[in-house]
């Protein structure tokens, strides 16, 4: 329907488009000739009467410069020439190369050219801060110099074109120097206006010429406009219909698919009615993608329930089977009379409670998906260490200084079992003394810490060399290679130090 009504009002907008178009780009067309004929026309004329001044002023200057005194009658031959073209401000002064004036107008010079620069610069200069246009002649033998000032007044009178143009304004630009010659009193045009420019003698100058638009009338306003309201009414009429008919229920069709959450049924064409076929099929496409997107929902939900029931039970019976081990060692170890043996279920023991921490640890974690704790993992595993401890090594301290820091099942595994190692190593080499354990998170990196591990009965000694050799060295260099990393040991302070892998 907007369609509709836009081509039936499209020939009516077109012609009268057209006609003001055509009516405007006529008059702009005219204006501008008579402005190029006008601003040409103000050029030669400033031409022709700088190159006349020109031209007596460089006889002037080449006759005096092959006399040795002033001719008085040149110079007021010359005053009367340039008097007669000026005869408000004919000004002209005449210098030698000493700075000593030949002859001039007997008013004082305009400021603008110090001594210095008589003899340098352009044949014709822009003077703006003192509002004159300086020509500068100097003679065949280069002694003499001529300088004649024009003011603004004369410049607009030489300048004033034949053609009539009203609010008109005249300048000269020169570079970046840039000098007004209007009538005085009159405002500047700064806006809705036209300019052309032309070239005088010396090329470097340019007289630009500005008219103001004349005002707006209402006819003219009628015609530039009148395209503009037919086709606004046009828009209107259709934006109403199209707004009643498609773009309302559009919008609550978007609002209701933006309210959706996941598991609800939509049912948007309750709420909108409209003729549109369209978008009735679109809401009921949505109807359709909701429902399966909730049954999705509920089997996704029904099956990690079943996933997490799984899990748990998975979790409870590794924790049952574990602790029956636990027990059957127990067992065995209570009927054991060799101190040997006793000595040997116990290690065993210690190792299998490693492992269950790890497993408790994990399984405390799985919910929130952010791996096992080191610092609960270690503190629950320092306690079981020392509660399975050798008779001899009961009063072993362990300290414990970690950072807040998650690892995965994989590395934890094998650190609770380097771990075992190590306090075990440590009860049977120095059982009175202490033991201090360290995991500090790299500052240069997010993802790694160091394992340290401090202790009297780790340094180096024959008894420990022995132990490394025979039996403890063999599982910590496999321990290493599960962290894929090297184990780090100084024998003279007793520590042991590992880089582990953590999550950021």
């Amino acid at each position: 329907m907007f369609l509709i009504l836009t081509l039936a009002l499209l020939p009516l907008g077109l012609i009268a488009l057209v006609a003001s178009l055509q009516a405007i780009r006529t008059a702009d067309l005219e204006k501008e000739s008579l402005l190029r004929v006008a601003v040409m026309q103000s050029a030669r004329k400033l031409t022709a009467d700088l190159q006349s001044d020109r031209t007596a002023l460089e006889l002037a200057v080449n006759t005096l410069a092959g006399l040795r005194e002033g001719d008085a009658g040149i110079c007021h031959r010359l005053g009367l020439f340039l008097t007669s073209h000026d005869s408000d401000s004919g000004h002209f002064y005449i210098y030698d190369r000493q700075g000593k004036r030949r002859c001039g107008s007997p008013e004082s010079e305009p400021a603008g050219v110090d001594r210095v620069n008589r003899f340098v610069g352009r044949g014709a200069q822009i003077l703006p801060q003192s509002q004159y246009l300086l020509i500068r002649v100097r003679s065949r033998d280069d002694s003499l110099v001529a300088l004649a000032y024009y003011s603004r007044a004369h410049l607009e009178s030489v300048a004033d074109p034949a053609t009539a143009l009203q609010n008109r304004q005249l300048s000269l630009r020169q570079g970046n120097e840039r000098l007004m010659i209007g009538r005085p009193g009159m405002m500047p045009i700064t806006a809705n206006s036209a300019s052309l420019s032309a070239r005088l003698d010396p090329p470097d100058i340019l007289l630009t010429m500005t008219v103001r638009e004349p005002p707006a009338t209402i006819a003219r306003m009628l015609s530039l406009f009148l395209p503009l309201v037919m086709w606004f009414a046009a828009a209107a009429i259709g934006w109403f219909v199209v707004n009643r008919l498609l773009i309302r229920p559009l919008v609550l069709l978007r609002r209701t698919v933006a309210a959706y959450q996941p598991g609800e049924v939509l049912q948007p064409m309750e709420r909108i009615r409209t003729p549109a076929q369209e978008i009735v099929a679109l809401g009921e496409t949505f109807r359709e993608i909701s429902e399966d997107v909730a049954t999705h929902e509920a089997e996704m939900a029904e099956g990690l329930e079943t996933q997490r029931k799984l899990t748990r039970e998975v979790h409870h019976r590794v924790k049952n089977n574990l602790q029956i081990i636990a027990s059957l060692i127990s067992l065995h170890a209570r009927s054991a009379q060799e101190p040997e043996a006793i000595e040997a279920y116990s290690s065993i023991q210690r190792r299998v409670d490693a492992l269950s921490v790890v497993h408790r640890n994990h399984f405390a974690e799985l919910e929130e998906n952010r791996g096992v704790g080191v610092r609960p993992l270690i503190s629950e595993l320092s306690a079981s260490l020392r509660g399975t401890a050798p008779a001899g090594a009961r009063r072993f301290a362990i300290q414990i200084d970690s950072d807040n820091l998650h690892i995965s099942q994989d590395v934890a595994v094998p650190i609770a079992f380097l771990l075992t190692e190590l306090v075990e190593l440590a009860m049977m080499l120095a059982p009175q003394s202490a033991m201090r354990i360290s995991v500090q998170l790299q500052s240069d990196r997010e993802d790694r810490a160091i394992l340290s591990v401090v202790s009297a009965g780790l340094r180096a000694s024959p008894d420990m060399t022995s132990l490394l050799e025979e039996r403890y060295g063999r599982v910590l260099t496999g321990l290493s290679r599960q962290l894929r990393a090297p184990l780090d040991h100084d024998g003279d302070v007793g520590s042991y130090s590992i880089a582990i892998t953590v999550i950021p």
